[in-house]
């Protein structure tokens, strides 16, 4: 019998890879003959980067990049065991926890940094890079990242724009003739969740805005400065990214990438899961078994069980989903390939108890489930 364990982790707890080996564990208890295959997956956002490198036997790149506000921040990347494949959390170089509540202002934070990881990883001479956007603390269009690969954005002094979001709406020209060459021999593949614009009420200021500092009165500053920022790139790369879904993700980084590095912009638990080769773990096994933290009614909407029981359904297979929580609405999920849901918690306990007991919780529901499993054989 084989099993393929692809869980994402349960936050504040414990990693997708510790979830995995507990449920293993567990489940090797009663069937110790069985094959195990362990595939931690995330859905392209927090945790993604340590996802792929355990399933790659990848390492982390630790590389000093400058931050959202022009500081020198610790920033890293995933490196793929063949070193063929870079993983990239945007958060890691230019996300808002990096920047402290009251300095929170996307007039000025940059996306430089990121510029700086792509840059460090085409180095390493990678063909392949996987971009997670979510956590950004910017609204600069992805205007830094691009500069940090070597694209001039002009005034019309023809001099360079500063950093931020606030200084877009000066752009007069794009130069691209500096812009890095090894950018079109790399697959670029951007995990984004949302499908929101660039500009406008559903745009990347009006919505992510606010929570990167910005005021009513900047919110109108930089979705101006962001419509100028398209209208330049459509008149001079013949690109249209006013109308890009998901041009809008990680305050128009998403609009950045499409346009000036070739990228393409996917549900990210649809990258991980292809870039994982999950379909050919999963075509020959028995059962797949999957979770996350809490499984709700929003596990349907690119959340990795879903997106992993997906995968399996294509093969016909069996899915059982383990969480250390369920709500009363759970049950939408068996009509998106979910067979069945169990959660870990087997007794009355406080919020502190389930997070420090979260791995000898998990081994014993998979223990129990597996046991259930046995018994039905036998009937």
């Amino acid at each position: 019998m084989k099993i393929v364990i692809a869980p994402d982790s349960y936050k504040e707890s414990l990693s997708a890879l510790e979830v995995a080996t507990a449920i293993e564990r567990g489940f090797r208890e009663i069937f110790p003959e069985a094959v195990y295959v362990k595939l931690p997956v995330a859905d392209g956002g927090e945790g993604t980067v340590e996802a792929m490198i355990a399933a790659t036997q990848g390492r982390i790149v630790h590389v000093p990049v400058t931050g959202p506000l022009g500081e020198r921040v610790d920033g890293f990347y995933g490196l793929s065991g063949d070193e063929q494949s870079a993983f990239i959390e945007m958060a890691a170089a230019s996300g808002l926890e990096l920047v402290a509540p009251s300095q929170r202002n996307p007039l000025k934070t940059t996306s430089w940094g990121t510029g700086e990881l792509i840059r460090h990883a085409l180095d390493a001479g990678v063909k392949h890079i996987i971009i997670g956007i979510g956590g950004s603390a910017t609204n600069d269009g992805g205007a830094g990242m691009v500069q940090a690969l070597g694209a001039k954005l002009l005034d019309a002094s023809e001099q360079p724009l500063g950093q931020g979001g606030g200084e877009l709406g000066k752009l007069a020209r794009i130069d691209l003739s500096g812009l890095d060459r090894r950018l079109a021999e790399c697959r670029i593949e951007v995990a984004c969740d949302v499908t929101n614009p660039l500009t406008g009420k559903d745009g990347a200021s009006a919505v992510f805005g606010p929570q990167k500092g910005a005021t009513p009165e900047m919110i109108v500053t930089l979705d101006n400065a962001l419509a100028h920022y398209a209208s330049v790139i459509a008149r001079d790369l013949d690109i249209d990214v006013l109308n890009l879904a998901g041009g809008g993700a990680a305050g128009g980084m998403g609009a950045a990438l499409y346009a000036f590095c070739g990228a393409q912009l996917r549900q990210g638990i649809e990258i991980v899961t292809d870039a994982l080769h999950l379909a050919d773990q999963v075509a020959d096994a028995d059962l797949v078994i999957t979770g996350e933290g809490r499984i709700d009614s929003q596990t349907i909407h690119g959340k990795v069980p879903v997106g992993v029981a997906k995968v399996a359904k294509r093969f016909n297979k069996p899915v059982i989903g383990i969480a250390g929580s369920l709500t009363a609405d759970v049950g939408v999920v068996h009509d998106h390939g979910i067979d069945a849901v169990f959660s870990v918690i087997y007794t009355i306990c406080s919020l502190e108890d389930a997070l420090e007991n979260a791995g000898e919780n998990v081994r014993m529901a998979a223990r129990n489930i597996a046991a259930v499993l046995k018994v039905g054989q036998g009937m």
